[in-house]
């Protein structure tokens, strides 16, 4: 039996395109273990897949200077010799990493075990672990074919994101079903991520009584983030997380609005949902969603509003004009190169083993 083991956490987007891979891994009689962090939300969302999770110590990698990253330095080596152990322990045929601090340790223990890893860059940028690991990957799938062709040594393979085969299943009705929508307006779900996005909450409340004049609203505000006074409004409905549900709701709704975290908006994507892209400002990031929303601008698969400009009166202004022109962003999404790339990272699994 093969036996692989997955990496990467730090957010949900470091996680869920390995949990996309897990059907077909299964399908093919992988015996599959996932390291992560020990406390990090990535272990809630793999062990609810019923995979074995083993947990190591990390450090966070920080691109300023604070005195956390002396601590994290120690988490790091800690981790790495953790990693060691678990590496020799498990003997596994190929690891691979996602990306994301917890990523880190374990590719550097593989190559000290002499372990094959595949690699996944989500962004049109590498980050910064990705960077790390990038001379000991063997190969380096990419979710946009202009990345691929800025990695090194010829290491770059254009695969797409792995996208969880369940987000093609959704149904409409359920979705609407779920929100108590009686389906007569269009309706726009907001995500921002999986711990939501406060600014983008705020923007979306203050100008909700004027965007359901003419929309329902799904509002995914990430934990901690319900907020009691709008409990009943009609044509509103405001999650903390999702599941299960997600499905539905995302065929229920006609436009998104989110961040431009690249796994989320390659699902919007593969599912033709127009965008609205909010993208974190550089300075709250390293701007890698700054350039992600620009290039699904690019290909008109999005708008984008800069975050600097949001404003409840922008806000409505820019979603009206979306609503106006998602047929052409639809048509242009349906002609996008772009693909689940579940088959074709399995295919440089397979390839760095042989």
């Amino acid at each position: 039996m093969k036996h692989i083991v997955l990496t990467g956490g730090g957010t949900a987007g470091h996680v869920t395109p390995n949990l996309a891979l897990l059907p077909r891994l299964r399908e093919e009689g992988w015996k599959i273990t996932y390291i992560g962090s020990k406390h990090g939300m990535e272990k809630e969302l793999v062990e609810a897949a019923g995979v074995e999770y083993l947990g190591i110590s990390t450090g966070k990698l920080r691109r300023y200077l604070s005195a956390e990253n002396i601590a994290d330095a120690f988490r790091v080596v800690k981790g790495l010799g953790e990693a060691i152990r678990l590496l020799k322990k498990c003997k596994p045929d190929v690891i691979f990493s996602k990306g994301g601090f917890v990523a880190v340790p374990v590719v550097l223990a593989a190559k000290v075990c002499k372990i094959p890893v595949v690699a996944h860059e989500s962004d049109l940028t590498p980050g910064l672990a990705n960077r790390i690991t990038m001379p000991i990957a063997v190969t380096i799938c990419t979710a946009f074919e202009k990345t691929a062709e800025q990695m090194p040594d010829g290491k770059g393979v254009y695969t797409g994101t792995p996208i969880r085969s369940a987000l093609f299943a959704g149904r409409r009705e359920k979705g609407l079903e779920l929100c108590q929508f009686d389906g007569k307006k269009p309706v726009v779900l907001l995500m921002g991520g999986s711990s939501g996005a406060l600014k983008l909450n705020a923007a979306l409340r203050d100008a909700l009584d004027e965007i359901t004049k003419d929309f329902s609203v799904i509002h995914l505000c990430g934990k901690g983030n319900l907020e009691e006074s709008f409990v009943g409004r009609a044509d509103y409905c405001q999650w903390e997380y999702v599941s299960e549900e997600l499905p539905d709701l995302l065929a229920a709704a006609d436009v998104v609005i989110s961040r431009a975290g690249s796994n989320a908006i390659n699902e919007f994507l593969a599912l033709h949902k127009p965008q609205l892209l909010i993208p974190l400002s550089t300075n709250a990031s390293r701007g890698d969603q700054v350039l992600n929303a620009a290039y699904f601008a690019e290909k008109h698969y999005a708008m984008v509003l800069p975050q600097e400009e949001l404003t409840p009166e922008r806000f409505c202004a820019d979603l009206h004009t979306l609503y106006n022109q998602r047929e052409e962003m639809i048509a242009a999404m349906a002609q996008s190169k772009g693909k689940n790339g579940v088959e074709a990272v399995l295919e440089q699994i397979h390839q760095a083993i042989r």
